[in-house]
């Protein structure tokens, strides 16, 4: 059993083959998929989804970098989605991204403040994007997030955060990154963190990893994840997917 916790599938990439793509998923032994929103448009594709099929479940929030967008009907929107639809079981997908210079990093965090007390405020785990925006993604969670509980996907912080993190009530989500072969830091992380608090994740359509890389990423995919983790771990591929599987249901309250 795998559990992609991270996955774009209402992205336009998988427009002309979606059925197809959730079918080799389905036969990979992938029995649960997360598919997060970025905006209002896509949080309600990701509910579409989650309606349809029963191993597809939501998230809904505003990413960074569509932080400019966001208004109070947005939030209210967000609210409602997350104390109604059943399938919709995080914030997210939600944070920081300092890569590029727009939105602005005042928007950003206002933007992230606003979510972060609402995961808070209606108990909801929140899963997280942290780009090169470490210090103020954990200084805004140690001040407005109080019992905030999640994960940071596409994790690429230090070892040493991580293990704040964890300590906190986050996991830690790996992706198809953790499989390049120059990914040293992401590869010793994954090594020394309990497996108990990760989680795998394609991210897809993007991050593809060995041996598709050049190729679009999909869920069945996360596969290649599990298995270098289980190589880093001395381990076997088996107990990597059951695991990890059972931490995605546990943290997003998936029966």
């Amino acid at each position: 059993m795998l559990f992609d916790t991270h996955c774009h599938i209402n992205d336009a990439a998988f427009d002309g083959d979606r059925e197809d793509m959730l079918q080799r998923a389905f036969d990979g032994e992938v029995s649960y998929l997360l598919c997060p929103g970025t905006d209002l448009e896509t949080s309600a594709s990701a509910i579409t989804l989650a309606r349809a099929y029963p191993q597809v479940y939501a998230a809904v929030g505003i990413h960074p970098e569509d932080a400019a967008k966001a208004t109070p009907q947005s939030f209210a929107q967000l609210r409602q989605w997350l104390a109604e639809e059943p399938k919709v079981v995080v914030v997210g997908e939600v944070g920081l991204d300092y890569h590029w210079p727009e939105p602005s990093r005042e928007i950003q965090q206002a933007v992230f403040i606003e979510q972060v007390k609402m995961a808070v405020a209606l108990d909801m785990p929140i899963d997280i994007h942290d780009r090169e925006a470490h210090g103020d993604t954990l200084a805004i969670l140690r001040q407005y997030g109080k019992g905030c509980r999640g994960v940071f996907h596409c994790y690429s912080g230090s070892l040493e955060m991580a293990e704040e993190l964890i300590g906190m009530g986050f996991y830690i989500g790996f992706t198809g990154t953790t499989v390049f072969p120059n990914s040293k830091k992401a590869k010793r992380i994954a090594a020394a963190l309990p497996l108990e608090r990760m989680l795998i994740e394609t991210d897809c359509p993007y991050l593809t990893p060995p041996p598709h890389r050049g190729h679009r990423n999909e869920p069945a995919y996360v596969r290649y994840v599990a298995e270098e983790i289980a190589r880093l771990r001395g381990i076997t591929g088996a107990e990597v997917m059951a695991q990890t599987a059972a931490n995605g249901k546990k943290i997003f309250g998936i029966p």
